[in-house]
């Protein structure tokens, strides 16, 4: 068996992307899309479509494995117990993802044709990172009412999930959008994030899953190989980011994020506006 290590290499830098800005608020499609435009798989596009799916499995994998014990609905303490404030986490959980879940069946393949488009995704890279500095300029001096995870309410959960529904949009960012709105309903930094994360699980888990279902997948040798380096890659990048994610927003609030996506928008706007003339 013969494997282009050029192509191991670029797996491994598409794995690290995916680590990065899945779980940043700061769009994995939009990075993706400039990604993609300098540095490309050589395979089918068949290939690569099931590649960029499974690397977010890899993503997953690692929040899975940092937050397993607040994830975990039993305990073994003198016995096998059910949490119960676990459960209703989960439950919340399922409440947010109705949303999300209705759109994405319903407008899905429409979102697909005819938003995912250069123009479109630094619209909404420059439109969010502004909508994080006003956020968090607006809650500078305004308390959180809801500091902890399980103190989110089922209704502040549906808001949540409503909010989800935005990052269907291309460049908008699953985790940006949930966060933005959960900042706005007096959910903490911290909370907010660890819903987001929890959110991911089954959002993720069930959109892969969907893909893979519609794919005719077959592998090669080498194509095998690439998707576990990917994945490695994701899941061990994803680790060091969550954990550096949850620290930084103890400390400090998202104008960085903000800053961050408008420079990239800008980027994106300017780089494809440059090459269609």
């Amino acid at each position: 068996m013969s494997i282009d290590i050029i192509e191991i290499l670029k797996a491994v830098f598409l794995g690290i992307v995916e680590g990065i800005t899945e779980w940043l608020p700061i769009s994995s499609t939009g990075h993706m899309l400039i990604v993609d435009e300098f540095l490309q798989l050589d395979t089918s596009e068949g290939f690569k479509e099931v590649f960029f799916v499974l690397i977010q499995l890899g993503a997953i994998l690692a929040v899975i494995l940092l937050f397993w014990k607040k994830m975990l609905p039993l305990e073994n303490n003198n016995g096998i117990k059910i949490k119960k404030n676990t459960v209703s986490l989960w439950i919340k959980v399922a409440l947010a993802c109705v949303p999300g879940a209705i759109v994405t069946l319903l407008f899905d393949d429409y979102i697909e044709e005819h938003f995912h488009t250069p123009l479109v995704i630094a619209s909404t890279l420059i439109f969010y990172g502004l909508a994080f500095i006003l956020v968090e300029h607006l809650s500078k001096n305004r308390t959180s009412k809801t500091t902890e995870l399980e103190m989110i309410s089922y209704k502040e959960a549906l808001i949540i999930g409503l909010f989800q529904v935005l990052s269907i949009v291309p460049g908008t960012s699953r985790s940006g959008a949930t966060i933005i709105g959960a900042l706005i309903i007096g959910v903490s930094r911290a909370a907010a994030a660890e819903f987001t994360f929890f959110l991911a699980v089954p959002v993720m888990f069930g959109l892969s899953l969907l893909k893979l279902l519609m794919m005719d997948i077959t592998f090669t040798a080498e194509e095998i190989a690439i998707l576990i380096v990917g994945c490695i890659t994701a899941f061990a990048v994803s680790l060091a980011v969550v954990k550096f994610f949850m620290s930084y927003i103890k400390k400090k609030d998202f104008k960085a994020f903000g800053v961050y996506r408008i420079v990239i928008g800008i980027v994106v706007l300017v780089y494809f506006s440059l090459i269609s003339k």
